[in-house]
This record gives C-alpha cells, sequence and structure tokens, in this order.
C-alpha cells in the first residue's frame, strides 16, 4: 500500500506474512474476567480510574491494606497500553542513566535504579507469594549499538552504572546475526506473561471485596475533602483518594498536562523464527529501535520484535512499520510465520521521568501516575508502591523524585516549547488541508480524508462496502485526525487520542466520540460534555 499526499491509501498490495488485523499476543488464549457497568452512586475509600498494571496493583495493594476500594475501566480490563506492551521487567530504560546523572543529578539518577528494581523485586516476591503462573524468567537485559555515535553514548551509560552501582558490563557481540560496535547489559532483570500476572491480582482484589466496573468512563473530578469522580452516565463514586492511573489523564485540573505529554506509538510482531532465540531481553540505541524477548505459546517459542516509534497520528504510513519490523526478523532470524502484530501507546514526560504523585501541589487526595515512555512494567508497579504509602499517609523515598509539580530546568524548558510548537503546527496544518478524495474514490477497506459537500470529512469503506463518515476533529482540543490504516483508526497527532473507524474513543484524552456534523473548535470551549 502507498499513501498518497491527501491521506487516502493507493492498495497495490497487502503483505500476506502481515496477519490482516491487529491482535496482542497477551490478549490471546486467555479467559477475561467481566465485569458490570456503574449503574449507582457509591462511597469508597479509594476509587481509582484505570485497570492497567497501575490501577490494578494499586488495588491490589489497598484491598491487603484493609481499604474499600473501586476501580472504574473506559473499556475492558487490561486492554489499554498494559495488554499491548513488551512486558519486560526491568531498570534498563534504554539510554537514562548517563541523562539522568546530568539533569537530575547523582542521587535522584540512583533514586530511579532503586525505585524500578523494587518494583521488580515486588513482581517476583508476588509471583512466588501466589504461585501465579505467568511465565516469570529471570533475564539479563541488554542495549546495543550498531553506530560509533551510540556505541560512545552506550560508553558514557556504563560510566553511570559504575557511578550508581549497577551491575552491569560492557561487551563487544551479542549472540545475533547483528554487526554491533558495543553492548551493555544489565544483570538480573526479568521478563513475564502480564495479563496471566494482572489477572490473579483482580481475582485477590474482588476476593477482598474491590470492585470493578467496566465500560464506566470518567469525566470529570468535583474535588474537596472527600472528591467524586463523575462518569458520562451521571454516576459518582465519592472517596477519600482519587488515583487518576488512565494513562493519560482523564482529568488535568490546573495541572496542564496536556503541555506537559506527548504520545508516541510503537509497534510488535511476534513471530515464529527458523533460528533459535538465545536467551536475553535486548534494545538498540540506535533509532528506530529494535526491542527482542521470547514467549512461549503452547510449547512453542515465538519472539517478540518491537521497535519503529513515532509521534502518534504523525509519520509514514503505519504499515509501513509493521513491514520495517518483519524486515528485521527476516534477516535476523529467518522466519517461518508472523503469528501476531500490535501496536501500544504510550506517554512521555518533558524530562523523561514519570509524573507520580499529587495532581497538583497541595491537593493530596487526587494522585495520578503518566508517563511511563515504554517502561511500564517496572514504573507501572512503582507508581503503585509509591501510591499505597501517600494514600496511607506513610513517607516515602521516591515521593520527591516522581513528583508531578517538580521542573528540572535543563530538559524541561527545551522540550515544553518544541513539544507544544508541535502541537501547534499539527493543530494548523490540520486546518488547511483540503482533501480531493470523495467517497466514491474508496475502495472495500480503505480509509481516507475526504471532501464531502465542501467540507472536510473522514471516510472508511469496510469491507462490505458500508462507507462510516466522521467529523475530522478531534473532540479534545480540536486538532485534525489523521487516518491509522494498520489498526483502521483515527489518530490525533497532537495529544494521541485514538477513535475507532465509527468514530468512538479507543484512548483519550478525548471523551466525546467524533461528530457526524461539521464539528468546530469552539464546541469543545462551549460544550458541557467535551473531553477538554
Amino acid at each position: 500500500m502507498n499513501q498518497d499526499l491527501n491521506g487516502g491509501l493507493k492498495l497495490t498490495h497487502y503483505n500476506e506474512k502481515l496477519p490482516k488485523e491487529p491482535l496482542s499476543y497477551w490478549r490471546t488464549n486467555i479467559e477475561f474476567p467481566k465485569f458490570p457497568k456503574l449503574e449507582q452512586d457509591i462511597d469508597v475509600d479509594v476509587v481509582i480510574v484505570g485497570a492497567g498494571i497501575t490501577g490494578i496493583t494499586s488495588a491490589y495493594l489497598l484491598v491487603n491494606e484493609g481499604l474499600k476500594v473501586a476501580v472504574i475501566e473506559s473499556d475492558e480490563v487490561l486492554n489499554g497500553t498494559t495488554g499491548h506492551t513488551t512486558a519486560k521487567i526491568t531498570a534498563q530504560h534504554d539510554l537514562i542513566y548517563a541523562e539522568f546523572m546530568h539533569s537530575l543529578g547523582r542521587e535522584k539518577a540512583g533514586l530511579y535504579y532503586q525505585a524500578n528494581s523494587e518494583a521488580l523485586n515486588f513482581i517476583k516476591e508476588t509471583v512466588d507469594r501466589h504461585s501465579i503462573e505467568c511465565e516469570f524468567s529471570p533475564q539479563d537485559a541488554y542495549i546495543y549499538s550498531t553506530s560509533e555515535k551510540y556505541a560512545k553514548k552506550i560508553e558514557k551509560e556504563a560510566e553511570a552504572y559504575k557511578i550508581l552501582g549497577i551491575d552491569g558490563e560492557l561487551l563487544d557481540t551479542i549472540p545475533f546475526n547483528i554487526e554491533i560496535q558495543n553492548a551493555l547489559v544489565m544483570k538480573n532483570q526479568a521478563q513475564f506473561h502480564p495479563t496471566k500476572y494482572l489477572i490473579h491480582l483482580i481475582q485477590h482484589i474482588t476476593d477482598k471485596g474491590g470492585q470493578i466496573f467496566e465500560q464506566t468512563t470518567a469525566v470529570n473530578i468535583e474535588t474537596g475533602e472527600n472528591p467524586s469522580v463523575l462518569t458520562t452516565e451521571h454516576r459518582s463514586i465519592t472517596a477519600k483518594h482519587v488515583l487518576i492511573c488512565s494513562h493519560f489523564p482523564f482529568y488535568e485540573g490546573a495541572g496542564l498536562y496536556s503541555t506537559r505529554l506527548y504520545a508516541n506509538r510503537s509497534y510488535a510482531l511476534a513471530v515464529k523464527p527458523k533460528k533459535k532465540y538465545p536467551g536475553g531481553i535486548y534494545i538498540s540505541a540506535d533509532k528506530p529501535a529494535r526491542s527482542l524477548r521470547s514467549v512461549t505459546a503452547n510449547d512453542e517459542e515465538l519472539v517478540l520484535i518491537v521497535g519503529e516509534d513515532h509521534k502518534t497520528g504523525q509519520g509514514i504510513e503505519t504499515l509501513e512499520h509493521y513491514k520495517a519490523l518483519e524486515t528485521f526478523g527476516e534477516e535476523v532470524f529467518e522466519l517461518e510465520e508472523v503469528r501476531y502484530r500490535w501496536s501500544a501507546q504510550d506517554l512521555v514526560t518533558l524530562d523523561n521521568l514519570p509524573y507520580i504523585g499529587e495532581l497538583t501541589a497541595g491537593n493530596p487526595n487526587v494522585l495520578i501516575a503518566t508517563g511511563y515512555r515504554k517502561w511500564g512494567m517496572s514504573n507501572g508497579t512503582a507508581a503503585a508502591l509509591l501510591f499505597r504509602d501517600m494514600v496511607q499517609d506513610i513517607e516515602n523515598p521516591y515521593e520527591d523524585l516522581y513528583t508531578p509539580s517538580r521542573f528540572n530546568v535543563h530538559p524541561s524548558v527545551k522540550n515544553f516549547v518544541v513539544e507544544n510548537a508541535n502541537v501547534v503546527g499539527q493543530l494548523i496544518k490540520g486546518k488547511f488541508e483540503t482533501p480531493k478524495t470523495t467517497p466514491e474514490d474508496l475502495a472495500n477497506g480503505e480509509g481516507a480524508l475526504i471532501t464531502l459537500d465542501g467540507h472536510k470529512k473522514g471516510a472508511f469503506k469496510d469491507d462490505e462496502g458500508n462507507v462510516h463518515i466522521v467529523d475530522t476533529t478531534c473532540t479534545h482540543i480540536g486538532c485534525e485526525v489523521a487516518w491509522n490504516n494498520g489498526e483502521r483508526t483515527w489518530d490525533c497527532p497532537c495529544h494521541g487520542s485514538r477513535f475507532s473507524y465509527t468514530g468512538e474513543v479507543l484512548e483519550g484524552p478525548a471523551e466525546k466520540p467524533l461528530q457526524k456534523y461539521d464539528y468546530k473548535m469552539i464546541d469543545n470551549l462551549t460544550s458541557e460534555d467535551s473531553g477538554y
């Protein structure tokens, strides 16, 4: 497939080795528990918004403390980023420690390593305590370079390891058909099957009296001594504490998170290789990134190949990213089959350190965790452990490190300007595009920006020939969405909201679906139920 300049697809061929539809390996061959929609107002000690690893782990910890907990999820449990992860449990988060030592100082860089190492140990201890069958496996973690530029960066990272006392060493080879300059290993990390692990925690939560509600979308918070979370169905949950674990915060208060976060998408293949996988978990320092690990499916070894990250709603045709990963897999492993393909969305903060803590300074009743930068298994667990202490007013050594109210001058000023200039650029660019495609030009299975009665719209013609038309103005702050042919979705290039081809919200911060009529930016500001 090739994409023309107006957002339409010129269907030339489809790579038959790639599965036609995206499906995460972590969501297959598992019976997920089902929960009702919230139908009445309730009161609890803690309400948690978001049923991914942060929300579920937080609920598990807090019910163990004897607290009355409710978890609400706008979709199904474990169907967000947690269900589409690489599922490495590691404190090796790309090239980060030399950067943190420069921007945050030695002490905070060391605290970051310590927090994520404790998160790994917590997962291991929880697996052992409950005898959870989730394919938990100790692994060494490697980052490697294929260019002189990144070889020097790895050398600096190795120096940071030594200063911080991280168990690792420089290497000059890895056991793959990849020519490298050097590599850096972090010993005694791990991998697991995240949904199998978290399903067990969910069972424990409900056994302890915790409540979980699906298809329940939070849209606002009434703050105060006992804040209330309000939903789209005009229901409320009143609690002593609110934990926002919804990936992009559904409620920003005065925190301005839309200006302090940006969304990245990355892609994954689960492949059957002809060559045996040698063990370990790997990521390239060079860009575009290549991440590797193995999984066992029905006594058969598969390899996960992950990478090709880019800002959501921006860049080349999304299927090209899958094809690039397939080409890499062919070169390194020789592929028998591509079993699954999927993509995931991650949020990045201005200084690459997650925001975990009070939504705004001095507001201890509403806490937030976001911005894991693709390392959610360890960071999400670290966030839950921090939340447990904050809810109980227990001192925690990582509270100041992660506080969302921090401002680290060196990276934050530059990145604030760059990222918000990008948002403005995307906003303006989208408003001036004039598609030449019409609904009649679409083939079955094709989506594109079109012109209909003089207005720009989004259209998708399904496999039965039915055309689904939406207005392309994102219901968050009014940017123009782009067509994602790999997932058949409409993606916002400003803050990462994603919508189905019929316009339903798949991923926030938008809360309202794409509209059918000619939606305007002013509607976001004047509508009482706007997602903004």
